[in-house]
């Protein structure tokens, strides 16, 4: 029987950003997960400070060149690759000159105010682990996706991409966190996710994008949600407690690995009876 397989897409994975909990959950789960038989890989922004030298990163010419169109402009794709040796694990980094050379991840480090373009990175994002899991040729039985950055993939992949045969079984579980940023991403940014297989209706609960709105987004076309931090932004946590998704309440890290590994099981065992 072959080994199931988990996509893990996260904002922040340390030791390539700072320590918090969305990038400590993403370094030690996928371990875990691993380490009890399955699959993984992993995705995450290239930003600017992550230390290339330091990390070792390099170019995977085979799989950057493709040119993904945002806002009507088109910004190539590259993909890097680094290795967490304690883990035997690989980290895959999407990057773009113009939206992760900055040495910043979401802010400005000078101002403190948030990036105008974050948007556009977010849905840059999304499509470039997409498209770069094709690639691979890696089909994801479950997709995990740790953060408001990785909202769009949940979207993309049940309109854009849902007759892709690499994803035709996967189940996308998304977990919540209260790390919340103040007002909206730009006002444009329903508008700019369009593309081919989405229409305005399917990003309709993206014209307001604030933290929150995302985060309901990407709870809608997911099939399963995950509590990843005790409290919430109140709007959240009952959105979480209403939800009538497969869902998940928060473990601490004393307990969360084998929380959310019996929690695939869970969803795989549905989507196998489903299939039956």
């Amino acid at each position: 029987m072959s080994k199931k397989r988990v996509l893990i897409i996260s904002q922040e994975i340390t030791p390539y950003t700072e320590e918090n909990e969305i990038s400590k959950i993403s370094r030690y789960l996928p371990q875990g997960i691993q380490e009890k038989g399955k699959e993984i890989r992993m995705f995450m922004p290239r930003y600017g400070v992550v230390n290339e030298r330091r990390h070792q990163l390099h170019e995977v010419i085979r799989l950057s060149g493709m040119n993904l169109i945002i806002n009507d402009e088109d910004h190539p794709l590259i993909i890097k690759v680094a290795s967490i040796p304690q883990a035997r694990m690989q980290v895959y980094f999407i990057d773009n000159e113009d939206y992760f050379k900055r040495k910043a991840v979401h802010h400005d480090k000078e101002t403190g105010e948030f990036f105008a373009d974050n948007d556009e990175r977010a849905i840059f994002f999304g499509k470039g682990v997409i498209e770069t899991v094709k690639k691979l040729g890696w089909a994801p039985d479950i997709i995990h996706c740790h953060g408001w950055m990785t909202a769009m993939v949940p979207m993309y992949i049940r309109t854009a991409y849902k007759n892709e045969p690499i994803f035709a079984n996967s189940k996308i579980v998304f977990s919540l966190y209260n790390n919340p940023f103040d007002g909206t991403l730009n006002n444009e940014m329903a508008k700019k996710a369009i593309m081919d297989g989405v229409s305005g209706k399917d990003v309709e609960n993206l014209a307001q994008p604030t933290f929150e709105n995302l985060n309901k987004a990407a709870m809608t076309w997911s099939d399963a949600v995950i509590k990843g931090s005790e409290k919430l932004p109140e709007g959240l946590e009952k959105a979480f407690n209403d939800s009538d998704k497969m869902k998940l309440g928060y473990h601490n890290e004393d307990s969360y690995i084998d929380a959310y590994s019996d929690f695939y099981d869970e969803i795989l065992e549905t989507n196998e009876v489903m299939a039956d």
